[in-house]
C-alpha cells in the first residue's frame, strides 16, 4: 500500500461489529488524561445555535438568495421556512460536539488489535456540498496507552463534521490517533456512498468508496496487516 491512503470504488461490501463504538472544532480534540466517562445517549437533534459562532440570520437570508437565483420560490407555506432549515441543517453538519480524549495507562500490557468497527460517518463532500455516508472501521495496536472506546467514534465525527473528502478524512483519523497515542500502529477503513455522484452527475447508484490508512506495524508487518484488514471485511489472513 502506498503512503497515501488507498481508494478504490466498488459496489457495497458487507461490514460487521466488532469489539467497540464512540470534538472540538480546530486541529483535534482536546486531550486530557483521566477516568473514564459512561458515552452518553447521542441526542436525536443537536440546535446549533449563534453563539456557537455560526450567524444564523446571515446564513439564513443567503439560503434565500441561492434558492431564488435557482429559480427555487420559498413564498408557499411549506417552502418560506426551508432557507432556515437550510441553514440550521448546515450548521449541525459543520458543527462536532467536542468531548476531551480520554486514555488510560495500559496497565495489563494489552498488545492486541483493539478494533472498533461499523462507526457510522456521516459528512459532507468539499466540492459539491452534499452528503456521504457509511461506516469507519478503527483499529490500533497499543503501547503504553489505551483509549476510551467511545472515543473513537467521537474522532471520526469531529474529522467528519466539516466540508470533505474521503481521503483526507481516512488520512486525518490515522495521523491523530497516531500522534496523540503513539501505538504501534493504526489502521482506519471508510467505506461510504457519495451522493455527489450517486445524486447526480454519472448517478452511480448503489456504488461505493472505500479508503484505507495504515501506519506502524498495522502498516509494515504482514500478519498485523493481514489480520486487520480480515477483520474490517477487507481481505482475508494469509
Amino acid at each position: 500500500m502506498t503512503s497515501a491512503p488507498h481508494r478504490r470504488t466498488q459496489p457495497p461490501a458487507t461490514t460487521g461489529s466488532h469489539a467497540a463504538a464512540g470534538p472540538q472544532h480546530a486541529t483535534g480534540p482536546q486531550h486530557a488524561t483521566g477516568v473514564q466517562h459512561a458515552a452518553g445517549t447521542q441526542p436525536a437533534l443537536r440546535v446549533v445555535h449563534s453563539t456557537d459562532g455560526v450567524d444564523m440570520a446571515a446564513a439564513e437570508g443567503a439560503a434565500r438568495q441561492f434558492l431564488h437565483a435557482l429559480g427555487v420560490p420559498t413564498e408557499s407555506e411549506s417552502m418560506r421556512g426551508t432557507p432556515g432549515r437550510m441553514a440550521r441543517a448546515y450548521a449541525e453538519l459543520f458543527s462536532p460536539r467536542p468531548f476531551d480524549l480520554t486514555t488510560f495507562p495500559n496497565d495489563e500490557g494489552y498488545d492486541e488489535l483493539v478494533l472498533a468497527r461499523s462507526i457510522p460517518v456521516r459528512s459532507v463532500c468539499e466540492h459539491h456540498l452534499l452528503p456521504f455516508v457509511g461506516t469507519a472501521h478503527v483499529g490500533y495496536l497499543p503501547a503504553d496507552r489505551i483509549l476510551g472506546l467511545s472515543k473513537l467514534a467521537r474522532v471520526v465525527e469531529h474529522f467528519a463534521c466539516r466540508p470533505q473528502v474521503q481521503e483526507r478524512l481516512t488520512k486525518q483519523i490515522a495521523d491523530w490517533l497516531q500522534a496523540q497515542l503513539a501505538p504501534k500502529g493504526v489502521g482506519v477503513v471508510i467505506e461510504a456512498e457519495h451522493t455527489c455522484m450517486t445524486l447526480r452527475g454519472v448517478q452511480a447508484t448503489g456504488s461505493t468508496t472505500v479508503t484505507s490508512s495504515l501506519q506502524g506495524l498495522l502498516r509494515h508487518d504482514p500478519r498485523s496487516r493481514g489480520e486487520f484488514l480480515a477483520l474490517t471485511g477487507r481481505a482475508a489472513v494469509s
